[in-house]
């Protein structure tokens, strides 16, 4: 079979500028739509999948499984557990072990203020720095007394600026002022949207006296069945022993369905961007009757000329999709995202990438296959008159 000249699907392009551009255009908006659809995805799993580490446990009261918010332990249970579990990691004489409160509240930008900005806190000691090892401060110091920490993504968040959360600005909780004395980060995790503060100050602040929300320990030599063997032999505590990487696990699950409405959205607005390119691709190719009618006069066969109009559909699809693939990582990489867990950042890896330009490929060939066809099914002496 003999095929008509990729030149001759190439000079097609320049034929008419404005299709051109409207086919463009239409590719590179579905495949931005795709890729932002999968970089939402991607960046909600890998930021739950990071954010536990496999050799952390976590000490919770029995029935708040998928929720260390509504979980309350006995403030002395992380002595309790650095006494009696044998085999927790150390370095010089400090056991990984941190006692916690995680909570969601709202803080104030004054102490006047009436609206109020909603705020991941995480109440912790020196021992945070070491179970969790993705935290570093990058500006300031740790907090002491009423200050806080304040997490990368804290601004996305709490839908604030980033001058607002500056080192030397303050922020009210219950009329208490709160001192920002650094910034941390903790790439990849939802921590990033957290702000730290003193375990003590907080209890405090947040009136509870006797009571915290978890104990994460880093395991060394100890086992899983080590540290569940401890919490049936302290049935008074009524804790229950759960890997951190678990527990993400499950907040990952519940989201589910939130990541297939994101997917069940990106698709229909994909479909709506399919009809619009054949209307154009229909539009392109009837103005071209007669001169697909005389390439079969002149011998080429059908299957050639579908070939060479699918070249051209390709081309332009390929040339959006390179586009939307550019404007993703110049603009849609690493934005932060609020969910009900923090925030988290966009991902616009290899994965979102292929994703994005295989949906691109796939519009340029289902989108020229229909208007070839109607095109191509006239007789050669009608198609010849078409007008």
């Amino acid at each position: 079979m003999r095929l008509l000249p990729w030149t001759y699907a190439v000079r097609n392009l320049g034929r008419s500028t404005l299709r051109t551009a409207l086919q463009v255009s239409s590719g590179m908006l579905v495949v931005l739509l795709v890729l932002s659809a999968t970089a939402f995805v991607r960046g909600m799993d890998s930021s739950l999948a990071r954010s536990g580490e496999p050799a952390n446990v976590i000490l919770m009261s029995a029935g708040s499984e998928e929720s260390l918010e509504r979980s309350e332990i006995e403030l002395g249970t992380a002595g309790i557990a650095a006494a009696s579990i044998d085999g927790l990691k150390e370095r010089l004489g400090s056991r990984y072990l941190s006692p916690e409160i995680h909570m969601a509240t709202t803080m104030f930008t004054s102490p006047d203020a009436t609206h109020g900005h909603p705020a991941m806190m995480r109440g912790m000691t020196p021992g945070a720095f070491l179970v969790h090892s993705a935290v570093r401060i990058t500006a300031g110091k740790a907090p002491v007394e009423n200050e806080l920490l304040v997490g990368r993504f804290c601004h996305a968040r709490m839908s604030l600026p980033h001058e607002q959360l500056a080192i030397g600005k303050q922020l009210w909780l219950d009329g208490r002022a709160w001192t920002i004395s650094g910034h941390f980060e903790a790439p990849g995790t939802v921590m990033e949207a957290e702000l730290w503060a003193p375990l003590d100050a907080l209890r405090i602040a947040t009136r509870r006296a006797d009571n915290i929300s978890c104990v994460v320990l880093t395991l060394d030599s100890a086992e899983l069945a080590d540290v569940e063997l401890f919490c049936k032999q302290r049935l008074d505590l009524e804790l229950v022993a759960m890997r951190e990487v678990d527990y993400y696990a499950k907040i990952a699950a519940f989201y589910a369905p939130v990541k297939g409405m994101v997917w069940v959205t990106a698709v229909l607005v994909a479909l709506g961007g399919l009809f619009g390119g054949l209307n154009t691709m229909y539009a392109a190719f009837a103005a071209r009757v007669r001169e697909l009618a005389a390439l079969q006069a002149l011998g080429f066969s059908r299957v050639a000329i579908v070939v060479s109009l699918l070249q051209e559909s390709l081309l332009a699809s390929a040339a959006g999709a390179l586009v939307a693939a550019a404007v993703g990582l110049a603009f849609i990489d690493g934005i932060a995202v609020r969910f009900s867990m923090g925030a988290f950042g966009l991902t616009v890896d290899p994965q979102a990438l292929t994703t994005g330009l295989g949906a691109g490929l796939c519009l340029g060939l289902v989108g020229a296959l229909p208007p070839a066809w109607r095109c191509l099914r006239l007789p050669i002496a009608i198609a010849l008159k078409h007008e």
